[in-house]
């Protein structure tokens, strides 16, 4: 294959549809980046660092060499996911999914436990997440990931300048966000957007009113599929399938 039609990404993966269009310029004919971002803020870096911690600091993380040890890292896993997934919902999309709804026991005759056990759906939820989460995913392969987006920054090599760093591409660009993503909020896709038309290149960008957060890019949302599935209605008349 010597020309990539389309490549897409949503948040890490636009990420790395950025990168494609940056690196191999005369390979990508469209570059779609969904909920994503050119570059890490120091909050988004915070987040990580939380995460990260979480795991290098259980006792079964053992440097790392968890396997060896025939165990795995699973309460540092939860901890880093109970974490991340509160970073990909936005408030409005907890408020109706949960509120302050309790978790009470069957007969329980008390509002309130008045102890450190789950009181509140938001809880139970962001503990099965967690649980769920350690039971098949690696712990180091976490690690790596969250730095892979630390480091990301495509303008570091330009003295911060994006604009310079999109200077040489060449393929068109589909930039979507969503309206109450705070992860990767539209500001960001903005700049993105600036710089690439700064150089005048083709550039469609949509920001879409979801209330479900940064995980809105994995949702059945009729708006976001309609604006994807138009675009690449536009690449299939280009390449001419």
């Amino acid at each position: 294959i010597d020309k990539f039609a389309a490549v897409m990404g949503g948040s890490l993966g636009g990420m790395q549809a950025l990168a494609w269009s940056t690196r191999y310029p005369d390979r990508v004919g469209h570059c779609i980046v969904i909920a994503s971002t050119p570059k890490l803020s120091a909050q988004n870096i915070a987040f990580n660092e939380v995460a990260r911690s979480s795991i290098l600091s259980d006792p079964e993380f053992h440097g790392g060499d968890y396997y060896a040890h025939g165990v795995k890292p699973k309460r540092g896993l939860r901890v880093a996911r109970m974490i991340g997934h509160i970073t990909y919902l936005s408030d409005d999309d907890m408020a109706e999914k949960f509120g302050r709804a309790l978790r009470r026991a069957e007969g329980a005759v008390d509002e309130y436990n008045f102890n450190f056990d789950v009181e509140f759906e938001v809880e139970s939820y962001l503990r099965y997440q967690g649980d769920k989460f350690a039971d098949y995913f690696d712990a180091n392969t976490y690690l790596l990931i969250t730095r892979a987006l630390d480091y990301f920054d495509p303008a570091k090599a330009f003295d911060g300048d994006l604009t310079r760093a999109l200077a040489h591409t060449k393929a068109k660009y589909l930039v979507a966000s969503f309206s109450t993503d705070w992860r990767f909020a539209p500001a960001r896709s903005r700049e993105l957007v600036k710089a690439l038309l700064d150089h005048k290149r083709q550039v469609t960008y949509a920001e879409i009113d979801a209330p479900h957060g940064h995980d809105a890019f994995l949702l059945d949302d009729a708006r976001y599929h309609n604006v994807v599935r138009a675009y690449y209605e536009r690449i299939a008349s280009e390449v001419g399938a």
